[in-house]
């Protein structure tokens, strides 16, 4: 192909992006997506609301069908999806499957951020989205917000935020955001659930010299956020943080998949923590055999269901239920 073609590919990311010369990209997974509506295996209705039009954000909010029969509210969870800041939304069909599980079996409500994604919207255009989420969510605090699934069903006293991979990188952030312009502790973050992080840096930890996936991890992130001050950033490496203590909750789940890249990011985050004098309780726990994100591809997985446990035992256990 002539070089001169618009349709030379200056840059590609295996099973992410795709990009042209004429500034063209096509993604290349995550695209698939999903209308909301009611579930019959697992009786969770959902529905999108639409944020703000300017931006674009929206969130896909899932209640369980018999939530409050008795008035009794449910714990809230914000759930941010993964897909390295460039592919997947919240309208995906893995996420919406895997979501109408965690509501029906955690019996939760739950608020799914359609955050903005790269190249289009580079990073850091995710974290604001996701904070604004979290802001839109809690108008409804006092019953009178804009959307009535939010001002019946949650309990604003049990606020958890829990994501996978790149979305497990923002529910870090937006925690160190709420324990450090939360003052006043209006949200009640109980805790955070870290599904197969995805954190980097410049300097290979662990067995990630050998993987195959190193060079493509910070490529990613390069990618995603142009501006960036590279592998060490703080926002992708958060022993690189000073406000990494800051972390607004007092749980913190951390799920690691045995094959996974990531593994040992995800490990090395307790010890991140505790030298850094977050007093919180931490739980890490890994999942044999498996790699990254598993749960989503093989939802019906032994594993995949103790994951799903795992995460309604630490909603509930702090819910005192």
């Amino acid at each position: 192909m002539d070089d001169s073609s618009p349709d030379q590919i200056i840059k590609e990311i295996p099973g992410f992006v795709r990009v042209y010369k004429d500034g063209r990209f096509l993604k290349l997974s995550g695209t698939e997506v999903v209308p909301p509506g009611l579930d019959l295996s697992t009786n969770v209705q959902s529905k999108d609301v639409v944020i703000s039009h300017d931006t674009p954000l929206s969130v896909r909010l899932y209640v369980p069908n018999n939530a409050n029969p008795d008035g009794k509210k449910l714990p809230l969870l914000i759930y941010y999806h993964g897909g390295g800041f460039v592919i997947e939304t919240a309208s995906s069909p893995k996420y919406q499957n895997f979501l109408n599980l965690v509501a029906s079996e955690s019996n939760v409500v739950i608020v799914s951020v359609d955050y903005r994604t790269a190249p289009q919207y580079p990073v850091p255009a995710c974290y604001q989205d996701s904070w604004d989420a979290i802001m839109w969510t809690m108008q409804h605090v006092k019953g009178n917000g804009p959307e009535s699934w939010l001002n019946e069903y949650p309990d604003y006293g049990n606020v958890f935020m829990a994501g996978d991979s790149a979305g497990a990188n923002i529910v870090h952030h937006m925690a160190i955001r709420i324990g450090s312009e939360d003052p006043g502790r209006v949200i009640n973050l109980r805790g955070i659930m870290l599904l197969n992080p995805y954190f980097w840096g410049k300097d290979r930890i662990g067995s990630e010299e050998e993987h195959p996936w190193k060079s493509a991890l910070g490529d990613v992130w390069m990618f995603a956020h142009p501006g960036t001050s590279g592998l060490d950033d703080p926002l992708i490496n958060p022993d690189m943080d000073p406000k990494v203590s800051d972390l607004g909750c007092s749980r913190v789940l951390v799920c690691v998949a045995e094959k996974d890249i990531l593994k040992d990011r995800g490990l090395y985050y307790k010890d991140i923590l505790a030298k850094n004098g977050w007093s919180g309780e931490i739980e890490v726990v890994e999942d044999k055999g498996e790699d990254h994100v598993f749960f989503l591809f093989y939802p019906s997985g032994e594993n995949a269901i103790a994951l799903r446990k795992r995460m309604c035992t630490f909603i509930n256990h702090a819910n005192g239920n």
